[in-house]
């Protein structure tokens, strides 16, 4: 009996597959819309477009990735696909933004040292002593 509705899921018109492609199709054009056609500012043309990015990838994994539909050939089900990929998405988040702090604080502190005033100290730069600075007087 397994096999019977196993075997009636795969025919048919899979309408399933069309009304998710439909629905990022229109997603990714309202985003467009809004990229293109609005006056808002930058910041909420980048959340709501973040935002129609979220529901796009949650709608392809409903849709077409099959994450609520539990495996016969293995133990997964629902639950631990989603778990799994939400600690994908929690490593994503944190790779992420970790490469970005770590990027502006490096930034941060290359402006700062470049704004720094500089010292007119010559006397023992390069750890040298007072006999390799006379060195490099006059060659006679």
């Amino acid at each position: 009996m397994a096999n019977k509705t196993v075997a009636n899921e795969h025919h048919g018109f899979p309408w399933k597959h069309l009304i998710g492609f439909v629905l990022s199709i229109v997603l990714t054009l309202f985003a467009l819309w809004i990229a293109l056609e609005t006056d808002l500012s930058l910041t909420w043309i980048l959340i709501i477009i973040f935002g129609f990015a979220f529901l796009q990838a949650a709608l392809q994994l409903l849709m077409f990735m099959h994450v609520t539909e539990n495996s016969t050939k293995s133990n997964l089900t629902s639950r631990v696909q989603i778990g799994n990929i939400l600690f994908a998405a929690f490593v994503a988040i944190v790779i992420v933004i970790g490469s970005v702090w770590v990027m502006t604080a490096g930034h941060a502190k290359h402006d700062k040292d470049q704004h720094a005033p500089k010292t007119e100290n010559h006397e023992n730069h390069g750890g040298g002593s007072e006999h390799d600075s006379g060195e490099h007087g006059s060659h006679e």
